[in-house]
């Protein structure tokens, strides 16, 4: 079960990205990196960055330690800039939060050539199972820290949230966009990380991370008349993604056959 923490002082805000994350002092688990329900993403985000936070978690993958952070009235008082004051403000209660990795550096793969080839395919094999679109070149969404590559991000993962309607007969859609994975070049045999890696990922380590989600991220949609429901169309979508045709996979496998696509430059990447 993911850690439930509350943050105990506003420390930095990161001004990069649309979500405008900050470090918080969550008391004897240390700082976590938070992102906010107030922010524009809204909770579609947070739902994302949970799920995938505790489907990487189930499958091994490195993920900074996830928290759900409760966040108090006031925190905004301390914060000179008038659209964080905002978002602070709309963010009282559960908000997601990644331990921060103070010294990482941002992941580049222009320059950065160490990547284990087995992890880089169990990347790729995980960010094509939940759509992950935004682990490019030009936004890695990867750090470096202590000679280990770190996933952080996934609020744009599983797009299907953003339109119910119809979802059913979009979960095996095509996922082209697997083609600009910033680690397609350095996988090796996508087919042997989905035979270590679909194992791992059984129904019930499914509901659990489904499970996990704060209710009041939930039960806006007019598809599901309860928050059960809600709940179990996310762990319908994940299991039959996971055990139904899974043209996503093999879509993974034939663009790496073709080879990715190319980046032209070193680019600027976040860090968180």
């Amino acid at each position: 079960m993911m850690e439930r923490l509350t943050g105990m002082r506003y420390v930095v805000p990161l001004r990069e990205g649309g979500s405008l994350p900050a470090v918080f002092e969550t008391g004897p688990c240390g700082q976590y990196v938070v992102k906010f329900r107030g922010a524009g993403q809204g909770a579609k985000a947070l739902i994302a960055e949970s799920l995938a936070a505790g489907l990487a978690q189930a499958l091994g993958l490195p993920v900074p330690r996830p928290a759900i952070v409760a966040l108090d009235d006031g925190f905004d008082k301390g914060e000179p800039d008038p659209e964080i004051q905002d978002i602070l403000r709309g963010s009282v209660g559960a908000n997601f939060g990644l331990a921060y990795l103070a010294g990482a550096l941002a992941f580049d793969p222009a320059v950065d050539r160490d990547v284990s080839p087995e992890l880089a395919a169990e990347i790729v094999w995980f960010d094509a199972f939940i759509t992950n679109v935004d682990r490019t070149a030009r936004n890695t969404n990867l750090l470096l820290w202590r000679g280990q590559l770190w996933l952080i991000d996934h609020g744009a993962s599983l797009y299907v949230h953003h339109r119910w309607e119809g979802w059913e007969d979009r979960i095996q859609a095509p996922f082209p966009r697997i083609r600009d994975h910033v680690l397609l070049a350095f996988a090796v045999d996508l087919e042997a990380a989905d035979a270590r890696l679909g194992p791992r990922l059984t129904e019930e380590a499914i509901r659990g991370v489904v499970a996990d989600l704060p209710d009041e991220w939930l039960g806006d949609e007019v598809q599901f008349p309860a928050l059960a429901a809600h709940r179990a169309a996310y762990v319908s979508y994940l299991a039959a993604r996971l055990h139904g045709p899974r043209h996503w996979l093999q879509e993974a496998i034939d663009a790496k056959r073709r080879g990715p696509a190319p980046f032209a430059s070193r680019l600027t990447h976040r860090v968180v």
